[in-house]
């Protein structure tokens, strides 16, 4: 049977890109400086949004992932590596990226770029569950909360500027945009292929419906906060876990980290897994996980505590807080891919779906949970 990959729902994919084999693994590992005999891909990554796998080489086993340039270039990927070395020595446990004699961290072979990880410390609880879905306990929440906080904490003092927005990347330029419109117009001029993937899409007229009112509310709950590095994708799967005591070993997966604000962060959290956007009940509609949603805040109030003018910025963010990844999204679904059925389900129901969410009942509850816990 043909690699499967997690879809945009609960179906299984096609990846996006062609597994990892070993024959193409030799040039990357010999310029990294890395043995390459023996080679064996031992396994394939569910996540579609690169080729990743777990391989033997040279008698170690290693994480490898390949990115497309148009993707993820070469300078961004050793920021990531950068970033990760950082976290590691202010005691984030993080896998640590492998570098060649000539200290580069990224192997180039064409239009492609190699990365190779030692193993994370710590159980891949999470390794075949999608993305999307809930913690399977509140106390996996709250353990994840309270990481999350130490991360931001050893974060802080990363003093690389913010990436500029880009394919698959978050950021938090129209969050933080005294005008959406403008800053709308201005991304649009500097991502020619978000413009064409935008295209199908009466876009201008949902930017003035559905999204600058609650873009307007963020920017009045961020313009004062301080910005610093965050990692931009954090739920249950891309963390490793210590099963006797639940406790989160490691991080992984830097792709999305950048300069934003903590509380976005801490929003990403709570959009990636409290809310059930992939209905895994089957019950036709969206619901929020509110156990893992407490303990997800009382487990950073633990590290970081959260004073009320906090939890309500908190709640002004969430509804906007994925508007940045949804539109990189579409860029690489529209334009990278020439994907349109993804394209158009990452517009109206990831970018558009997710901010009408927070008009019904569950997600006004949710909003108004946030503002009077603690």
């Amino acid at each position: 049977m043909s690699h499967r990959v997690h879809g945009m729902g609960l179906e299984v994919a096609s990846p996006d890109w062609a597994p990892l084999v070993e024959d193409e693994l030799v040039a990357p590992l010999t310029e990294l400086g890395l043995a390459a005999d023996p080679l064996r891909v031992l396994w394939h990554s569910p996540r579609p949004m690169s080729a990743a796998s777990r391989v033997l080489a040279g008698g170690q086993q290693l994480i490898v992932k390949r990115h497309y340039e148009l993707v993820r270039s070469a300078a961004r990927l050793d920021l990531e590596h950068r970033f990760g070395d950082h976290l590691r020595a202010h005691g984030v446990s993080t896998p640590r990226c492998l570098r060649g004699p000539d200290g580069r961290s990224v192997a180039s072979v064409g239009p492609y770029h190699y990365e190779v990880f030692e193993l994370a410390s710590g159980e891949d609880l999470y390794r075949d569950v999608p993305s999307w879905f809930p913690y399977r306990k509140p106390e996996h929440a709250r353990r994840a909360g309270a990481a999350l906080a130490r991360f931001h904490r050893a974060a802080a003092s990363f003093g690389e500027p913010a990436s500029a927005p880009d394919v698959l990347l978050d950021d938090v330029d129209l969050v933080s945009a005294a005008d959406p419109e403008r800053a709308w117009t201005r991304r649009l001029a500097t991502r020619p292929g978000l413009e064409r993937a935008l295209a199908p899409y009466g876009h201008r007229d949902d930017l003035r419906d559905v999204l600058v009112e609650p873009l307007a509310e963020a920017f009045a709950a961020t313009h004062a906060l301080t910005r610093q590095w965050t990692h931009g994708d954090w739920h249950p799967s891309n963390l490793t876990w210590d099963p006797s005591n639940g406790q989160v070993v490691s991080v992984f997966d830097l792709g999305l980290a950048n300069r934003t604000f903590a509380l976005h962060d801490v929003a990403i959290a709570i959009e990636r897994a409290v809310v059930d956007w992939l209905d895994v009940g089957g019950q036709g509609e969206v619901r929020a996980d509110l156990a893992s949603l407490d303990a997800l805040l009382a487990g950073y109030h633990e590290v970081i505590p959260l004073s009320v003018e906090d939890r309500w910025a908190l709640a002004a963010i969430l509804p906007v807080a994925h508007v940045e990844f949804a539109l990189s999204e579409v860029e690489y679904f529209g334009d990278v891919l020439s994907d349109a059925t993804n394209r158009d389900l990452a517009y109206r129901g990831y970018l558009l779906g997710h901010v009408a969410f927070f008009s019904t009942p569950v997600g006004r509850d949710l909003l108004a949970r946030i503002r009077e816990s603690g």
